[in-house]
């Protein structure tokens, strides 16, 4: 049997499966459930084929399912690296570019960026949403969203990454704290010391752990957050030190609330990277969003300002 399907409809059915929700499905495409249901069903009676097994919750796809799953996807693809080309033959950029980034790049500079790219680019719209790491590598790899923004990039099959910077890591503290007096540390110099650390399952964490066996430094764990703003707000309350980016804790610094130390090593950064599918051409808007991250938002953060310098601003 023959039949007709457009970028729409295929999107609607490729969404439905990825979120195993025909509601969010449809929510994601702006169609009502019951719309995405009856096509859904209306699809499965043309072919006269089970795409989706009702029995379970949620649904499971057929093998059939799969299959079709697979040809909505190649030719979204198809349908996208098209409308990359014709993109490229505009001199207008815009469309939309939907965004996972983790939480820490939007405290330190998301607000920025998006500022100067709608004023650059006022046709185009930025759709930016925030997660942990592992769901920003869904999210792309899943094609909800276009581009990803993430520490410590892993390539993968599916995903290609793009690097865009290298954060300096200073050790932070309260003002009062007996380290806070001095410029730098060495590495010997944190032994012992009470320290407020990342979840263990997070990159930060895993790469910080390294550093730290590889120096011999052992030190008392006394709090463990999954994201950044907890460990500041643990530092200000006088709860320990902890190794942190120092472009995080800019705000922090300059409040006179914290104080960053640099430490005495050159093996110590926070790598950021761009990720996106390999098989899906960079949109023209993406290519130009990416092309500003690494021109004018890829400062490092290099050159520490002396602790007692911080403390007196």
């Amino acid at each position: 049997m023959h039949f007709r399907a457009d970028s729409d409809h295929l999107r609607l059915f490729r969404d439905v499966v990825i979120h195993k929700s025909i509601s969010k499905g449809a929510q994601v495409n702006g169609v009502s459930q019951s719309a995405a249901s009856q096509h859904i069903q209306e699809l499965e009676r043309r072919l006269d084929v089970a795409l989706l097994d009702r029995s379970t919750r949620p649904f499971t796809v057929t093998e059939t399912g799969q299959r079709y799953l697979r040809f909505c996807q190649d030719v979204i693809l198809r349908c996208e690296a098209f409308d990359a080309e014709l993109e490229q033959l505009k001199n207008e950029v815009s469309g939309t570019l939907r965004v996972a980034a983790i939480y820490s790049v939007g405290l330190t500079t998301m607000s920025d960026v998006e500022e100067t790219f709608r004023a650059r680019f006022p046709a185009a719209s930025l759709e930016v949403t925030y997660l942990r790491p592992e769901r920003v590598y869904q999210s792309v790899e899943s094609d909800v969203c276009d581009i990803g923004l993430l520490s410590y990039p892993e390539p993968t099959r599916e995903l290609e990454v793009i690097p865009w910077l290298n954060e300096t890591m200073v050790l932070g503290a309260a003002p009062d704290h007996p380290l806070a007096r001095k410029s730098s540390v060495t590495p010997h110099e944190m032994i012992g010391a009470a320290f407020i650390g990342f979840d263990q399952d997070l990159p930060i964490r895993m790469h910080i752990d390294r550093f730290l066996r590889e120096h011999k430094v052992h030190v008392q764990r006394v709090m463990s957050f999954d994201n950044i703003q907890m460990i500041k707000e643990a530092l200000v309350l006088g709860r320990g030190v902890a190794i942190l980016p120092l472009r995080v804790m800019d705000a922090e610094i300059q409040d006179g609330r914290l104080c960053a130390i640099r430490i005495d090593t050159d093996d110590l950064i926070r790598p950021l990277g761009i990720i996106h599918r390999r098989k899906r051409p960079l949109s023209r808007v993406a290519k130009q969003f990416c092309d500003l991250l690494q021109r004018e938002f890829s400062t490092s953060g290099a050159g520490v300002t002396p602790a007692a310098e911080l403390a007196a601003r």
